[in-house]
């Protein structure tokens, strides 16, 4: 696959999507956006399948420490003739003042029709 810059700004943009609460909250976006077999490893060590996710994403509230999630550092790199990898880091902050830093990585696989995110890690790191 050779990835344009089109191919990049769709799954950032997909990528991106799944941080805003209004995508979060509503199944019939998240059903679009999960591919079947979705997994994914969080910070915790857990382990979360598609349809956990879902549903914990559904139940996902506001708190004090919701604040604008900022992103950078986007790359984007084949890895088969329908899927990429995204990686790019995250960081937040918290209503303490503390900020939490993550490294990110995302596996995009496209159907023929859309692309769905497969895979999905995010690693805590120190600023």
């Amino acid at each position: 696959m050779h990835v344009t810059e089109t191919t990049f700004e769709d799954i950032r943009a997909l990528e991106e999507a799944l941080h805003r609460p209004e995508i979060r909250r509503s199944r019939q976006a998240l059903e679009a956006l999960l591919a079947d077999g979705f997994l994914e490893f969080g910070a915790s060590g857990r382990v979360y399948r598609r349809d956990v996710m879902i549903e914990l994403l559904l139940q996902e509230e506001g708190s004090a420490d919701d604040s604008e999630l900022h992103s950078d550092d986007y790359a984007l790199t084949p890895i088969s003739t329908d899927a990429v990898l995204l990686t790019y880091r995250t960081w937040r902050r918290q209503a303490y003042g503390a900020e939490r830093h993550v490294l990110r990585s995302s596996i995009w696989k496209h159907d023929r029709q859309r692309w769905q995110i497969l895979f999905h890690q995010g690693t805590p790191r120190r600023a």
